[in-house]
Protein backbone atom coordinates (compact mmCIF):
# COMPACT_ATOMS: atom_id res chain seq x y z
CA UNK A 1 0.00 0.00 0.00
CA UNK A 2 1.17 3.67 -0.96
CA UNK A 3 2.28 5.55 2.02
CA UNK A 4 1.88 9.48 2.37
CA UNK A 5 5.14 10.05 1.55
CA UNK A 6 5.36 7.80 -1.92
CA UNK A 7 2.11 9.46 -2.84
CA UNK A 8 3.46 13.05 -2.20
CA UNK A 9 6.04 12.24 -4.38
CA UNK A 10 4.41 11.21 -7.03
CA UNK A 11 2.45 14.17 -7.49
CA UNK A 12 5.42 16.32 -7.23
CA UNK A 13 7.69 14.38 -10.25
CA UNK A 14 3.88 14.27 -11.81
CA UNK A 15 3.85 17.90 -11.40
CA UNK A 16 7.14 18.79 -12.35
CA UNK A 17 6.90 16.81 -15.91
CA UNK A 18 3.50 19.00 -16.43
CA UNK A 19 4.69 22.52 -15.06
CA UNK A 20 2.52 24.14 -17.27
CA UNK A 21 -0.25 22.52 -17.51
CA UNK A 22 -0.71 22.31 -13.69
CA UNK A 23 0.09 25.67 -13.23
CA UNK A 24 -2.76 26.70 -15.72
CA UNK A 25 -5.35 24.48 -13.89
CA UNK A 26 -4.16 25.45 -10.45
CA UNK A 27 -4.55 29.31 -11.79
CA UNK A 28 -8.15 28.54 -13.36
CA UNK A 29 -9.17 26.78 -9.89
CA UNK A 30 -8.30 30.13 -7.83
CA UNK A 31 -9.65 32.47 -10.18
CA UNK A 32 -12.68 30.14 -10.33
CA UNK A 33 -12.84 29.50 -6.69
CA UNK A 34 -12.03 33.30 -6.08
CA UNK A 35 -15.19 34.70 -8.54
CA UNK A 36 -17.16 32.16 -6.47
CA UNK A 37 -16.64 33.25 -2.77
CA UNK A 38 -16.89 36.89 -4.15
CA UNK A 39 -20.72 35.99 -5.43
CA UNK A 40 -21.49 34.47 -2.36
CA UNK A 41 -20.45 37.49 -0.40
CA UNK A 42 -22.98 39.91 -2.38
CA UNK A 43 -25.25 37.49 -2.55
CA UNK A 44 -25.41 37.69 0.60
CA UNK A 45 -24.01 40.06 2.06
CA UNK A 46 -26.34 43.11 4.33
CA UNK A 47 -25.34 46.84 4.00
CA UNK A 48 -25.16 47.94 7.40
CA UNK A 49 -27.39 50.47 6.67
CA UNK A 50 -29.94 47.68 6.09
CA UNK A 51 -29.17 45.21 8.89
CA UNK A 52 -31.09 44.95 11.60
CA UNK A 53 -28.04 43.86 13.99
CA UNK A 54 -26.50 46.57 16.23
CA UNK A 55 -23.73 48.59 14.46
CA UNK A 56 -21.22 46.69 16.94
CA UNK A 57 -22.59 42.98 16.17
CA UNK A 58 -22.21 43.74 12.84
CA UNK A 59 -18.95 44.99 12.61
CA UNK A 60 -17.99 42.16 14.82
CA UNK A 61 -19.41 39.46 12.11
CA UNK A 62 -17.57 41.05 9.81
CA UNK A 63 -14.50 41.27 11.82
CA UNK A 64 -14.69 37.29 12.76
CA UNK A 65 -15.29 36.59 9.21
CA UNK A 66 -11.49 38.55 8.80
CA UNK A 67 -10.23 36.35 11.91
CA UNK A 68 -11.16 33.11 10.39
CA UNK A 69 -9.20 33.70 7.64
CA UNK A 70 -6.07 34.98 9.63
CA UNK A 71 -6.41 31.85 11.24
CA UNK A 72 -6.76 29.33 8.61
CA UNK A 73 -3.98 30.93 6.88
CA UNK A 74 -1.80 30.88 10.25
CA UNK A 75 -2.62 26.80 10.61
CA UNK A 76 -1.58 25.90 6.83
CA UNK A 77 1.73 28.21 7.84
CA UNK A 78 2.20 26.36 10.95
CA UNK A 79 1.57 22.88 9.59
CA UNK A 80 4.17 23.21 6.47
CA UNK A 81 6.77 24.56 9.38
CA UNK A 82 6.40 21.71 11.33
CA UNK A 83 6.44 19.20 8.41
CA UNK A 84 9.18 20.56 7.49
CA UNK A 85 11.08 20.80 10.69
CA UNK A 86 10.43 16.58 10.83
CA UNK A 87 13.38 14.48 10.57
CA UNK A 88 13.80 13.06 6.94
CA UNK A 89 10.38 14.68 6.49
CA UNK A 90 8.39 13.39 2.81
CA UNK A 91 7.65 17.28 2.10
CA UNK A 92 11.38 18.00 2.20
CA UNK A 93 11.85 14.99 -0.38
CA UNK A 94 9.13 16.22 -2.81
CA UNK A 95 10.33 19.53 -2.84
CA UNK A 96 13.35 18.22 -4.26
CA UNK A 97 11.64 16.37 -6.39
CA UNK A 98 9.59 18.82 -8.26
CA UNK A 99 12.40 20.87 -8.71
CA UNK A 100 14.75 18.49 -10.24
CA UNK A 101 11.39 17.50 -12.16
CA UNK A 102 10.72 21.07 -13.20
CA UNK A 103 14.43 21.89 -14.38
CA UNK A 104 14.36 19.47 -17.20
CA UNK A 105 10.74 20.30 -18.09
CA UNK A 106 10.56 23.45 -18.50
CA UNK A 107 10.62 25.30 -21.68
CA UNK A 108 13.48 27.83 -22.38
CA UNK A 109 10.87 30.63 -23.16
CA UNK A 110 8.61 29.88 -20.39
CA UNK A 111 11.55 29.94 -17.91
CA UNK A 112 12.46 33.82 -19.55
CA UNK A 113 8.63 35.01 -19.37
CA UNK A 114 8.10 34.12 -15.79
CA UNK A 115 12.13 35.60 -14.89
CA UNK A 116 10.29 38.83 -16.24
CA UNK A 117 7.27 37.94 -14.16
CA UNK A 118 8.81 37.46 -10.71
CA UNK A 119 10.30 41.16 -11.36
CA UNK A 120 7.35 42.18 -10.57
CA UNK A 121 7.99 41.20 -6.70
CA UNK A 122 11.40 42.45 -6.38
CA UNK A 123 11.93 44.59 -3.43
CA UNK A 124 13.10 47.51 -5.66
CA UNK A 125 9.79 47.29 -7.19
CA UNK A 126 7.58 46.75 -4.56
CA UNK A 127 9.46 49.45 -2.74
CA UNK A 128 8.69 51.87 -5.97
CA UNK A 129 5.30 50.60 -5.76
CA UNK A 130 4.86 51.47 -2.09
CA UNK A 131 6.06 55.12 -2.04
CA UNK A 132 4.19 56.04 -5.50
CA UNK A 133 0.50 54.63 -3.80
CA UNK A 134 1.46 56.19 -0.67
CA UNK A 135 2.53 59.83 -2.28
CA UNK A 136 -1.10 59.63 -4.57
CA UNK A 137 -3.11 59.03 -1.62
CA UNK A 138 -1.18 61.60 0.51
CA UNK A 139 -2.61 63.89 -2.57
CA UNK A 140 -6.28 62.97 -2.34
CA UNK A 141 -6.22 63.63 1.61
CA UNK A 142 -6.21 59.92 2.35
CA UNK A 143 -3.35 59.91 5.17
CA UNK A 144 -5.28 57.44 6.92
CA UNK A 145 -5.10 54.73 3.94
CA UNK A 146 -1.87 56.11 2.91
CA UNK A 147 -0.22 55.28 6.59
CA UNK A 148 -2.65 52.01 6.61
CA UNK A 149 -0.73 51.05 2.93
CA UNK A 150 2.31 51.87 3.86
CA UNK A 151 2.40 49.46 7.24
CA UNK A 152 1.18 46.64 5.43
CA UNK A 153 3.29 46.35 2.55
CA UNK A 154 6.33 47.41 5.04
CA UNK A 155 5.15 45.44 7.63
CA UNK A 156 5.11 42.60 5.73
CA UNK A 157 8.80 42.96 4.85
CA UNK A 158 9.99 42.95 8.50
CA UNK A 159 7.53 39.75 9.26
CA UNK A 160 9.01 38.05 5.91
CA UNK A 161 12.51 39.00 7.43
CA UNK A 162 12.03 37.59 10.45
CA UNK A 163 10.38 34.23 9.63
CA UNK A 164 13.19 33.41 7.47
CA UNK A 165 15.55 34.11 10.22
CA UNK A 166 13.93 31.92 12.77
CA UNK A 167 13.66 28.97 10.24
CA UNK A 168 16.74 29.66 8.16
CA UNK A 169 16.04 27.13 5.20
CA UNK A 170 19.01 26.88 2.49
CA UNK A 171 17.56 27.71 -1.08
CA UNK A 172 17.88 25.43 -3.88
CA UNK A 173 20.88 24.95 -5.87
CA UNK A 174 19.93 27.45 -8.83
CA UNK A 175 23.27 28.36 -10.47
CA UNK A 176 22.20 27.74 -14.06
CA UNK A 177 19.34 29.67 -13.86
CA UNK A 178 18.42 32.61 -15.22
CA UNK A 179 17.53 34.52 -11.59
CA UNK A 180 19.85 34.79 -9.00
CA UNK A 181 19.17 34.96 -5.02
CA UNK A 182 21.11 34.62 -1.70
CA UNK A 183 19.68 34.45 1.81
CA UNK A 184 17.35 32.01 3.22
CA UNK A 185 14.17 30.23 1.80
CA UNK A 186 11.53 29.68 4.17
CA UNK A 187 9.26 31.38 3.35
CA UNK A 188 8.99 33.08 -0.13
CA UNK A 189 9.54 36.85 0.39
CA UNK A 190 8.37 37.50 -3.40
CA UNK A 191 5.49 35.31 -2.26
CA UNK A 192 4.16 37.32 0.66
CA UNK A 193 5.51 40.35 -0.85
CA UNK A 194 2.97 40.03 -4.26
CA UNK A 195 -0.10 39.22 -1.89
CA UNK A 196 0.41 42.01 0.45
CA UNK A 197 1.45 44.57 -1.84
CA UNK A 198 -1.27 43.85 -5.30
CA UNK A 199 -3.55 42.36 -2.94
CA UNK A 200 -3.57 45.46 -0.62
CA UNK A 201 -3.87 47.95 -4.39
CA UNK A 202 -6.57 46.15 -5.19
CA UNK A 203 -8.16 47.10 -1.81
CA UNK A 204 -7.46 50.80 -2.11
CA UNK A 205 -8.87 51.00 -5.79
CA UNK A 206 -12.29 49.18 -4.65
CA UNK A 207 -12.09 52.41 -2.95
CA UNK A 208 -12.20 54.67 -5.62
CA UNK A 209 -13.60 52.72 -8.45
CA UNK A 210 -17.61 51.54 -9.22
CA UNK A 211 -18.50 48.18 -7.93
CA UNK A 212 -18.22 47.10 -11.70
CA UNK A 213 -13.83 47.46 -11.85
CA UNK A 214 -14.07 45.34 -7.87
CA UNK A 215 -14.30 41.69 -9.19
CA UNK A 216 -11.70 42.29 -11.97
CA UNK A 217 -9.32 43.57 -9.50
CA UNK A 218 -9.95 41.11 -6.77
CA UNK A 219 -8.71 38.37 -9.60
CA UNK A 220 -6.15 40.29 -11.41
CA UNK A 221 -4.45 40.42 -7.56
CA UNK A 222 -5.10 36.65 -7.43
CA UNK A 223 -3.71 36.04 -10.37
CA UNK A 224 -0.63 38.12 -10.31
CA UNK A 225 0.40 37.17 -6.80
CA UNK A 226 -0.08 33.25 -7.32
CA UNK A 227 2.17 33.54 -10.78
CA UNK A 228 4.76 35.27 -9.21
CA UNK A 229 4.90 32.73 -6.11
CA UNK A 230 4.93 29.91 -8.94
CA UNK A 231 7.39 32.03 -10.55
CA UNK A 232 10.05 31.60 -7.47
CA UNK A 233 9.49 27.29 -8.00
CA UNK A 234 10.00 27.63 -12.10
CA UNK A 235 13.32 30.05 -11.49
CA UNK A 236 14.41 27.31 -8.84
CA UNK A 237 14.93 29.94 -6.26
CA UNK A 238 12.42 28.48 -3.72
CA UNK A 239 10.86 25.40 -2.82
CA UNK A 240 6.97 24.60 -3.15
CA UNK A 241 6.78 24.69 0.36
CA UNK A 242 8.66 28.34 0.70
CA UNK A 243 6.14 29.28 -1.44
CA UNK A 244 3.24 27.76 0.19
CA UNK A 245 3.90 29.35 3.49
CA UNK A 246 4.81 32.72 1.68
CA UNK A 247 1.41 32.69 0.10
CA UNK A 248 -0.22 31.86 3.77
CA UNK A 249 1.45 34.30 5.93
CA UNK A 250 1.44 37.13 3.06
CA UNK A 251 -2.81 36.36 3.38
CA UNK A 252 -2.56 36.23 7.04
CA UNK A 253 -1.03 39.61 6.95
CA UNK A 254 -3.50 41.33 4.09
CA UNK A 255 -6.19 40.10 6.31
CA UNK A 256 -4.80 41.70 9.59
CA UNK A 257 -4.16 44.84 7.55
CA UNK A 258 -7.81 45.48 5.91
CA UNK A 259 -9.53 44.30 9.36
CA UNK A 260 -7.41 46.61 10.76
CA UNK A 261 -8.30 49.87 8.52
CA UNK A 262 -11.71 48.69 8.27
CA UNK A 263 -12.14 48.75 12.03
CA UNK A 264 -10.55 52.20 12.09
CA UNK A 265 -13.24 53.72 9.71
CA UNK A 266 -16.05 52.35 11.88
CA UNK A 267 -14.30 53.40 15.32
CA UNK A 268 -14.18 56.97 13.72
CA UNK A 269 -17.51 56.84 12.22
CA UNK A 270 -19.48 56.25 15.75
CA UNK A 271 -22.25 59.45 16.41
CA UNK A 272 -19.95 62.26 18.19
CA UNK A 273 -16.83 61.34 16.12
CA UNK A 274 -15.59 63.28 13.34
CA UNK A 275 -15.24 60.68 9.68
CA UNK A 276 -12.43 60.50 8.24
CA UNK A 277 -12.02 59.06 5.08
CA UNK A 278 -9.14 56.40 5.99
Amino acid sequence: MATESDVLMHWAQFAGQHPLAVYGVLLALLLASSAACWWLVRRYHVPHDQSALPPLAYLAVRLAAGFGLIVSAAWVFAEIAEELGTTGASMGQADQALADAVRTSLPPAALQAFALLTRLADTATLTGLCILVALALALRGRRWLALGWVLAVAGNGVLNTTLKAVFARVRPLHDDGPVMASGFSFPSGHTSGSVVAYGMLAYVLTRFLPGRWHLPLVLGAAALAFSIGVSRIFLRVHFASDVLAGLASGTAWLAVCIASIELTRWYRRRPGETPIRP
